[in-house]
């Protein structure tokens, strides 16, 4: 009887314990997904899952799959999901297959996204903002699907080591700027979908891929199809493609040696054919004939003007040595160039003038092309020296880094290090071998090449900046055509996070505090606005760009950098911008105004400037909450439940006041942000008067002090 018993707990054992080690799910995937349940604003459609706990392996929770005790795919499309997807996605690291699509989250997607997905689907989800960098560092992807969304901007992600990456869905959104030169590493690219978008430029860089189906219907692309690409299913229409014949490859180009395959004849085969069609070796060894003659007969005529041609004011030039006229914008470091050793006294430059110039060079006359040679004998024009603009110089109290510096700092650029994504660059944090820990922020080069302004203009200009509730400009590196800034490091992040993210460590916002952080970033528009000369219109202002310091005060961000920023026609979330931007694209100090005033919403109710997942006549905030700011019940139940009622209800009721002031649609009755700033204080100076708060059944409870709120 006992080996009876004996036998059938082995049996037991052995049947049993395969499920449950598999139901043994790792603590860091199971962490991920109760952060992921509690960010979807706990969906009831999603059964088996838990905002805490749990066992996703074991428990069998909808759309998730394991592999032993790591969740290898997450598939929830289509079940009317709503809020975020979480902030430690990242920790997934045996994630496959992700795919949330067509649900209704909106937002921004967070930049720490698994990082060895081999599929992405994000389609259909309302997603808005810059496409996640983070994609950048996925090898193993071969399927991306980033359609239907509200992405806008360039599109930041480097290519060049998805190689695997077959498919690529990122149709319908308001992608703008030209197609990424990396994605001519997509050496296994079969399907490329980019229509409905505001793409600009050439598709060149897809001239050599291994395409098969392609479609850029609806863009803004310019010059030609390459070739290569023309017999594949191709859908081209809505572009501004160039008329006539393509201009043929330049040698030695990458068309000259396609391989055929699905596109057909190679290039070779298109040149030899039947004999009807091509040119033959005897032509062409007529045509390298008549060239040589050609340029030999025009290097004579040269070389006999440049011996006439006077020349006693510079220094002999080799006249073998060829030469080569550089870009009228380009001139500074070119060896073609001749430097100017002395000037004529006849000259009428001002020789004293021309010592304080650190480098004169001697430029052509330009050419007009409508006129020959003959035309005009510019051997009798006197010579001209082109002075090189001085670079703007770069105040003292900003420290120059290198590229090497910044790489040791941030682990090479690492996700690890990725703290934050913007419309014009990434900010990662740096920690330097001395402790000391900053923000880089590393502005796209696409941003910096359409940009008229000098990069040493733009931090000097920033250097200028200070106020202690203006984030500092500390340093700034430009090598190898790179562009970065270095800023002061904040360790508490932003106020959105604070406002809008869910994180178990952090406690929610106190009334006073939130007070305060108003204030200071009050003071921080009023010394834009009316302090610096000229005056400095931020341009978007957001609780994105308010950075917390240990103590939660504010330091505003991005000052100073709103030409880099896209155009407002641009931007997707018209409800947290002024409307007479979203009308006509202009920002004035009275659109600052409308930006702080929709801050205050945000630290009064706790809600987003947009929130999709809320009913319709809520999701714009402006436009729910305006009517309500003057009537005391209905703003007592604005109020952000995290706050539990302990708030004064006077010092509620004038801040209602002031933002309905800054919140008003015609921009010439906004008040300016010196009048803004009063109006906190004096409410800072009354609520410390007042020790009676609502509690949250009508109770009388007693405030805490609100001191610190004027600091």
């Amino acid at each position: 009887m006992m080996m009876e018993l004996w036998r059938l707990l082995i049996i037991s054992i052995l049947v049993f314990s395969p499920s449950f080690i598999n139901g043994d799910t790792d603590q860091s995937d199971a962490s991920a997904l109760n952060v992921m349940f509690s960010s979807m604003n706990s969906p009831p459609q999603l059964t088996g899952w838990t905002a805490s706990g749990g066992d996703p392996c074991g428990q069998s929770w909808k759309g998730v799959t394991c592999s032993g005790s790591r969740v290898t795919q997450i598939k929830i499309p289509n079940l009317g999901l709503t809020g975020s997807i979480g902030f430690q996605l990242m920790s997934l690291t045996s994630l496959t297959d992700f795919d949330i699509s067509h649900n209704n989250f909106g937002g921004t997607v967070p930049y720490n996204l698994p990082p060895n997905l081999q599929r992405l689907n994000l389609a259909g989800c309302n997603f808005n903002g810059a496409v996640p960098y983070s994609i950048s560092t996925m090898k193993p992807l071969v399927h991306l699907d980033l359609s239907q969304n509200q992405f806008n901007g360039q599109l930041n992600v480097d290519f060049s080591q998805l190689t695997s990456l077959s498919n690529i869905n990122l149709a319908n959104n308001a992608l703008t700027g030209d197609l990424p030169q990396t994605m001519s590493s997509l050496t296994n690219l079969k399907t490329l979908n980019v229509q409905n978008n505001q793409f600009t430029g050439t598709i060149d860089v897809l001239g050599d891929l291994p395409l098969e189906n392609l479609n850029i219907a609806n863009n803004h692309f310019t010059g030609w199809v390459p070739r290569q690409l023309q017999n594949i299913n191709i859908q081209k229409d809505g572009n501004s493609w160039s008329s006539g014949p393509a201009p043929p490859a330049p040698p030695g180009s990458h068309a000259n040696h396609h391989k055929s395959g699905n596109h057909g004849k190679s290039s070779d085969s298109l040149s030899s054919g039947d004999g009807k069609s091509g040119i033959g070796p005897g032509a062409i060894v007529g045509i390298i004939l008549a060239i040589v003659v050609v340029v030999a007969i025009v290097g004579f005529i040269l070389f006999k003007r440049r011996i006439r041609r006077p020349s006693p004011d510079v220094e002999k030039v080799d006249i073998h040595k060829p030469f080569v006229a550089p870009a009228s914008n380009d001139v500074e470091g070119k060896p073609e160039y001749m430097e100017l050793k002395s000037v004529h006294s006849s000259s009428s430059i001002n020789t004293t003038t021309l010592d304080t110039v650190p480098a004169v060079v001697l430029k052509p006359p330009p050419l007009d092309r409508n006129k020959s040679f003959d035309d005009e004998d510019l051997s009798n024009k006197p010579v001209r020296p082109i002075v090189t603009k001085i670079p703007t110089p770069v105040p003292e109290n900003v420290k120059s880094y290198s590229i090497a510096d910044l790489q040791m700092a941030t682990g090479s650029f690492s996700v690890e290090n990725l703290i934050g994504e913007g419309s014009i660059g990434r900010v990662y944090r740096a920690q330097f071998d001395d402790g000391k820990v900053l923000a880089v922020k590393k502005i796209d080069s696409s941003v910096l090449a359409n940009h008229p302004e000098d990069f040493t203009e733009i931090v000097a200009s920033i250097s200028k900046l200070h106020h202690p509730n203006v984030t500092e400009l500390v340093g700034y590196c430009s090598e190898h055509g790179q562009h970065l800034l270095i800023y002061e490091f904040h360790k508490n992040g932003s106020l959105n996070d604070f406002l809008h993210l869910d994180d178990e460590y952090s406690k929610p916002l106190t009334w006073n505090t939130r007070v305060k952080i108003a204030l200071g970033s009050a003071r921080a528009l009023e010394y834009l606005h009316e302090v610096c000369s000229p005056s400095v219109v931020h341009q978007n202002f957001k609780s994105e760009n308010i950075l917390l310091d240990v103590e939660l005060n504010p330091h505003l961000s991005d000052c100073g950098l709103a030409n880099l920023l896209p155009n407002a026609n641009q931007a997707i979330n018209h409800n947290a911008c002024a409307p007479e931007v979203a009308d006509s694209g202009q920002y004035t100090l009275k659109s600052d105004v409308y930006s702080f005033g929709v801050v205050m919403l945000e630290l009064l109710s706790g809600r987003k400037p947009f929130d999709s997942s809320l009913p319709r006549a809520e999701q714009s905030l402006v436009r729910w909450a305006t009517p309500q700011l003057h009537d005391i019940d209905a703003l007592t139940k604005m109020v952000d439940p995290a706050l539990e009622g302990l708030y004064p209800v006077k010092s509620l009721s004038r801040f209602a006041d002031v933002i309905a002031l800054c919140v008003q649609p015609e921009p010439e009755f906004r008040p300016p942000m010196s009048e803004v700033v009063q109006a906190l204080v004096r409410l800072v100076q009354r609520a410390n008067m007042s020790k009676r708060t609502v509690g949250n059944a009508g109770r009388q409870s007693e405030s805490t002090d609100t001191n610190d709120s004027v600091n």
